[in-house]
Parts: structure tokens; C-alpha cells; sequence
């Protein structure tokens, strides 16, 4: 909180009055080098102390302190994860079906901004495109979930294209099907 001494504009003298300014962040390469000088213990508890705010950063830090060594179980984890969730849309009515796969879809981009990892983020989002198509759900009819759909298959090759070629090989004969 900052107090600047402003002059009034009707009369001569000056009030004061308080401004609330938003806190800039410090730049990643500032934060790294004042990690540095912190001692384990210290690093320790501001990192306890960053999972008491937000829900995500606590998930995070779940992800990257107990999931992060085994990226296969954690994919194979976030796969029964879709086809629970898959299981409980409700296909009746289009509406709500659209917005339980918004609700899935945004849990499962979180996942993936876990991990970073392109492979990962295109061998998920195609179960949830194959999950999507067997679902029962015509997604032609819907302008609103043919688009979801459309989006997700345009994320799933700008994620192969900077995968290895080999990688890149299988994953887009998987792709194929997808098109079809």
C-alpha cells in the first residue's frame, strides 16, 4: 500500500489519500538466482507455504514430488481419470453433455500443464478425442462440440510436430484414425 500526498483541486490543500498499487512480480531469473541464497529449510517452508494458497499449486507439487519419476503411470492414471469421467456425461441432451466435456477438458489441460511434456500432452488429448467420438455423442450437430473437437486435433499436431520422428511416425497413424 502506498500514501502519496495529492493536492485538491478545489482548495490549495493537499490531502492525503491512499492508492493501492499491485505487487510487479519478480522475474523468473530473479527468483532463481534468490533461491539461491535461501537455505533448505527455508526453501522448504515457502514451498509448504505456496501450497496453502491455491488448490492447483498444491496438485502441482503432488505431480512433481510423487508422479513426475513415472510419466507412463501418471498418463495411465489420467486415462482411467477420462474414462471415469467419460462415463458420467450425460449424452441425453447435448447441452449438458457439452458442459461436462468443458468441465473434463479443463481438468485435463491442468494435467498436462503438469507434466509438459509434448508426447504426453498429445497421447492424452487423443484418448479424450477417441473417448469423444465413441461416446455416443454426434458432435456434428453441435457447432459448440464439433469445434472442441476440431481444437483438440489441432493441439494434437502442433504437439507432434515438435516430437521426435519416430515418436511423430506413431503418433500420427494414431492421428489418422481420428480424421476419419
Amino acid at each position: 500500500m502506498l500514501v502519496k500526498i495529492v493536492p485538491s483541486p478545489a482548495s490549495n490543500i493537499a490531502q492525503t489519500r491512499t492508492i493501492f498499487m499491485a505487487m510487479k512480480a519478480a522475474s523468473i531469473q530473479e527468483l532463481k538466482q534468490e533461491l539461491q541464497h535461501v537455505s533448505l529449510k527455508e526453501i522448504t517452508e515457502l514451498c509448504l507455504r505456496l501450497a496453502r494458497f491455491k488448490k492447483e499449486n498444491k496438485e502441482l507439487l503432488t505431480y512433481l514430488l510423487f508422479e513426475a519419476s513415472d510419466p507412463e503411470t501418471y498418463t495411465e492414471n489420467v486415462k482411467a481419470f477420462l474414462d471415469e469421467a467419460f462415463g458420467e456425461v450425460n449424452t441425453s441432451n447435448r447441452y449438458f453433455a457439452k458442459k461436462s466435456l468443458r468441465k473434463i477438458l479443463r481438468q485435463l489441460n491442468k494435467y498436462i500443464k503438469f507434466t509438459g511434456n509434448k508426447q504426453t500432452e498429445a497421447a492424452l488429448l487423443m484418448h479424450f478425442c477417441f473417448l469423444l467420438k465413441d461416446s455416443g455423442i454426434n458432435i456434428q450437430k453441435s457447432t459448440a462440440l464439433n469445434n472442441m473437437y476440431m481444437q483438440q486435433v489441432k493441439k494434437i499436431k502442433a504437439a507432434i510436430a515438435v516430437l521426435h520422428e519416430d515418436i511423430q511416425y506413431d503418433l500420427t497413424k494414431d492421428m489418422k484414425k481420428l480424421l476419419l
